[in-house]
């Protein structure tokens, strides 16, 4: 008898290079926010480097991280019928992720985004392939879908997705939206919110949800928790990260080690708070190994280098200094 899916991750899947440029002008606000970058129009820019790396994107991302602290993982998501999604295949394979539910589409293209990076930030030029979403309603149970980043045309799959999820309501549901299911509102995916066990996005993510200026945290995660979700989590950059349940609330400062490049924060994050719970840690012990693996992404180039093992993570919950560990805000 095969063993029980214990992380089925659900969204587009990416090839991206990595470009590196250095010889650039930004402009920022007088806050040091809303940063652009400036090239000359109609000239030939240099480069420092460039690398390509396969099977990215967040729920990717998230189905690596997982599988790398231990859980038995699989990947929902369509790739083209052409050597990019060979390349990703093969990337899910060497991480030990089940490649079962990997649909190959003829006649489409893989995703494949373009990633300028400079200094410790990334600016993505993304284009998603609209693959004939269609979710597998016989799937065999999973203990927990983590579902984030779709095209544009998926908003139906969604609600194959709703529909699977009560027939099934021993099934947890984690959602970490990406750009789209932002842009689609909670209004239109409120089944969504209202099933999701867990719920994860940054400061700036919860503020365009709720459509608010809002700057207080706490209030940003109420707002949120009224949409549905058993668990809020909001993660704040170097200001660290809160969890709120129907009874508690959380924070938990940022592991703070000097950022290489910052792809992946947020999936490394909010999959290791997921996978934690799967493994029937606390609240504020999944925010502390979100917290570490999250900087440990950083510390590398790409989302998934930097992702940690089991024994790895171990190592630093077995040193965490004091001021590294949540507290308790109600």
């Amino acid at each position: 008898m095969e063993k029980q899916i214990e992380f089925l991750a659900i969204g587009d899947i990416v090839s991206e290079p990595f470009i590196k440029i250095q010889d650039v002008d930004s402009q920022c606000d007088l806050k040091g926010q809303h940063c652009k970058l400036c090239f000359n129009f109609g000239e030939k820019i240099p480069y420092e480097s460039a690398e390509v790396l396969h099977a990215v994107g967040n729920s990717p991302n998230a189905a690596v991280s997982a599988s790398r602290l231990g859980l038995n993982t699989s990947l929902v998501a369509y790739i083209g019928d052409d050597q990019i999604g060979k390349e990703d295949l093969k990337v899910l394979i060497e991480n030990n992720i089940h490649i079962d539910n990997i649909s190959v589409t003829k006649d489409l293209l893989s995703n494949y985004h373009f990633v300028i990076w400079y200094q410790d930030e990334r600016t993505i030029l993304v284009k998603h392939t609209e693959f004939p979403y269609s979710f597998p309603i016989d799937l065999a149970e999973p203990k927990w879908i983590y579902l984030s980043s779709l095209a544009a045309n998926s908003e139906s799959y969604h609600m194959e997705i709703v529909n699977y999820l009560k027939l099934h309501p021993s099934v947890k549901l984690a959602f970490q939206p990406g750009t789209f299911q932002i842009k689609l509102g909670s209004e239109k995916l409120k089944v969504v919110y209202e099933l999701s066990e867990v719920f994860a996005c940054n400061k700036e993510e919860a503020q365009k949800i709720l459509e608010t200026e809002e700057d207080d945290i706490l209030k940003l995660m109420s707002l949120i928790k009224d949409l549905g979700p058993k668990i809020v989590v909001i993660t704040d950059a170097l200001n660290g990260s809160y969890a709120m349940s129907d009874t508690e609330i959380w924070s938990a400062p940022a592991y703070v080690k000097e950022s290489y490049e910052r792809t992946g924060a947020g999936d490394a994050f909010t999959s290791s708070f997921v996978s934690a719970l799967i493994y029937e840690k606390t609240i504020p012990e999944a925010l502390i190994w979100g917290s570490i693996n999250s900087m440990s992404v950083v510390s590398k180039v790409g989302p998934q280098k930097g992702l940690l093992n089991l024994e790895e993570l171990g190592g630093y919950l077995l040193t965490l200094p004091d001021e590294y560990k949540p507290k308790k805000l109600k």
